[in-house]
C-alpha cells in the first residue's frame, strides 16, 4: 500500500523544507509549492491525499486558491495555515471546505494530529463541496420560537401519510417546506413531483395529471410520477374545474385510468398542496370536496415578519447558499445593516430577502456591506402590491412614516377616483383647499378638475 501524498503549499523556503522532512520521517509522501501557481501544476500531475495551504502569498492568497480549488469539488482534505490569522478568516476557510485551521509557529504535535485526523476523513468520505457546505436539503433555517414550532409541526406531519396543505403568503417558503416534509417522510427515498397549477389547463390536466396510452406507448402522468413519494401541488387556488375533478376522481377512488387506457392504475402519493390565504373564496371558487381530500392536515406557513429575529441567520444562510452555488462574490453583513434589514417587514417575504442578499452581494464592491448600500437597495425595491401594512413604516421616524403613509395613502384614493381631486376630497372627507396643499406638500401629481 503507497503511503499517503502530502502537498505543502508555503512561501517560506525553512517552512517548506521543516514540514517535508518532519512529514517524510512520519512516512508520508511530500511535495511541495512556493507559490499558488507551483501547487496548481503539483495538483495537476499528482493527485494529493492532503494540502497544506499557506493563507498569506506573494502571488494569490491561499483563500482565493482554496475558493478556486472548491468551485470543482474538493476532492482532499485542506488545512490552512497562517501567523496572521483572524477569526474571519478562519470562518471563510471552513466555509470553502477547510478541514481544520492552524497558527504558526507550528507545534509539530498539533500538526501531526490534524494530519491524521485529515487523512482518516479523506479515506472514509469523499470531499464534495456541494454536501461538506450545503447539504442536500437544508432544514429551514431559525432559531425563533415561530420557526422551531413549525419545523416541529411538519415533522409531525411527516411521520403520516396524510394529505398535506400549506397555506401562506407568496415567497414564504411553501415549497421549501414540503421538500423538508418529504426528507422527513418515510417516502423521503422516492421522487418528489412538483407541479405548476396554473400549467394545467382544461384541456391538457387530464393528460398530464393521469398519463395516456396511444400507439402501444404508455406515458406516465405526475400522479404515476409520484408513486412512492410525493405529489406537490403548487399554488391550487390556479386549479380549473377541469384538473379539480380529475383530482378529486383519482383521490376518491385511489386509482384512474390513463387517458387512452382501460385498466385501473392504483396510486401510491402522498398529496402536498401549497396555496395563498383565502384562496377558496377567489374567482369562482375551489370545490369543497377536494378541498376536504387535500387538507387532512393544514399547515400555515407565516409570514418573514412574523419571525424578523431569524433575519440576520437568513442573510447568512443565504449569502453561502449564494456564493457557493451562483458565483457571487462573499461579503458579509455589517451589525447596522442587518438591524436595519431585521426591522423591515419583507414584503416579499423570503423570496425578497434572497433577492436583496443577491444584488447586493454582485453589486457591492467592500467585503463588508454597509447600512448605507442597504438604505439605498430598500430605496430601489419595486412597489409590492398589497395593504399600506405592508410599507416599511416602523423603521422610521414619526413624521417620516406619517408623510409616506399619507403619500401612499392619497396616492391610491386619487387613482380610485379618476385622479379628480374634487371626487377625491368627497371620498377623503377633506376640504379641498388644504387638499391641494396637502398634495402639493407630498409632492403627488394630480390634474385639475
Amino acid at each position: 500500500m503507497s503511503s499517503p501524498q502530502i502537498l505543502v503549499v508555503d512561501d517560506e523556503s525553512d517552512i517548506r523544507s521543516l514540514l517535508q522532512e518532519i512529514l517524510v520521517d512520519e512516512g508520508y509522501e511530500v511535495a511541495v509549492a512556493e507559490d499558488a501557481a507551483a501547487a496548481r501544476r503539483s495538483r495537476k500531475s499528482t493527485a494529493p491525499d492532503l494540502v497544506l495551504l499557506d493563507i498569506w502569498m506573494p502571488d494569490t492568497d491561499g483563500i482565493t486558491l482554496l475558493r478556486e480549488w472548491a468551485k470543482d469539488g474538493l476532492k482532499f482534505p485542506v488545512v490552512m495555515m497562517s501567523g496572521h490569522g483572524t477569526v474571519d478568516t478562519a470562518v471563510e476557510a471552513t466555509r470553502l471546505g477547510a478541514f481544520d485551521f492552524i497558527e504558526k509557529p507550528l507545534s509539530m504535535a498539533k500538526l501531526l494530529r490534524t494530519v491524521e485526523r485529515a487523512l482518516e476523513q479523506g479515506r472514509h468520505e469523499k470531499i464534495d463541496k456541494a454536501t461538506r457546505l450545503v447539504p442536500q436539503l437544508v432544514e429551514p433555517v431559525g432559531k425563533s420560537k415561530v420557526m422551531k414550532d413549525l419545523r416541529e409541526r411538519v415533522r409531525l406531519a411527516a411521520q403520516h401519510d396524510a394529505s398535506v396543505l400549506m397555506v401562506g403568503e407568496a415567497g414564504t417558503g411553501r415549497e421549501a417546506f414540503a421538500r423538508y416534509l418529504h426528507s422527513e417522510s418515510p417516502r423521503s427515498g422516492g421522487p418528489f413531483i412538483d407541479v405548476i397549477c396554473s400549467a394545467l389547463t382544461d384541456e391538457n390536466s387530464e393528460e398530464l395529471l393521469l398519463g395516456s396510452e396511444r400507439g402501444g406507448e404508455t406515458h406516465a402522468g405526475f400522479i404515476e410520477q409520484a408513486r412512492g413519494g410525493v405529489l406537490f401541488l403548487n399554488e391550487i387556488g390556479d386549479l380549473g374545474a377541469r384538473a379539480q375533478q380529475t383530482l378529486l376522481g383519482a383521490l376518491e377512488q385511489d386509482g384512474f385510468i390513463r387517458v387512452g387506457g382501460r385498466d385501473v392504475v392504483p396510486h401510491d402519493a402522498m398529496f402536498i398542496s401549497a396555496a395563498q390565504p383565502g384562496f377558496e373564496r377567489q374567482g369562482d371558487g375551489f370545490r369543497q370536496d377536494l378541498l376536504d381530500h387535500l387538507s387532512v392536515v393544514q399547515i400555515r406557513i407565516p409570514s418573514l415578519r412574523e419571525y424578523s429575529e431569524d433575519v440576520p441567520d437568513l442573510l447568512r444562510y443565504y449569502v453561502d447558499v449564494l456564493v457557493d452555488h451562483s458565483g457571487a462574490p462573499f461579503r458579509r453583513f455589517s451589525v447596522a445593516a442587518q438591524n436595519r434589514l431585521r426591522n423591515y417587514p419583507w414584503p416579499g417575504n423570503m423570496r425578497n430577502l434572497k433577492n436583496m442578499v443577491h444584488r447586493l452581494l454582485i453589486e457591492g464592491k467592500d467585503e463588508t456591506i454597509s447600512l448605507e448600500e442597504v438604505e439605498a437597495a430598500l430605496v430601489t425595491q419595486p412597489a409590492e402590491e398589497g395593504t399600506l401594512v405592508k410599507q416599511d413604516l416602523l423603521a422610521l421616524p414619526l413624521r417620516e412614516a406619517r408623510e409616506q403613509f399619507e403619500r401612499a395613502y392619497l396616492t391610491q384614493q386619487l387613482a380610485l377616483c379618476d385622479g379628480k381631486v374634487g371626487k377625491l376630497a368627497e371620498r377623503v372627507g377633506m376640504e379641498r383647499t388644504h387638499l391641494y396643499r396637502k398634495l402639493k406638500s407630498l409632492k403627488v401629481e394630480f390634474g385639475r378638475d
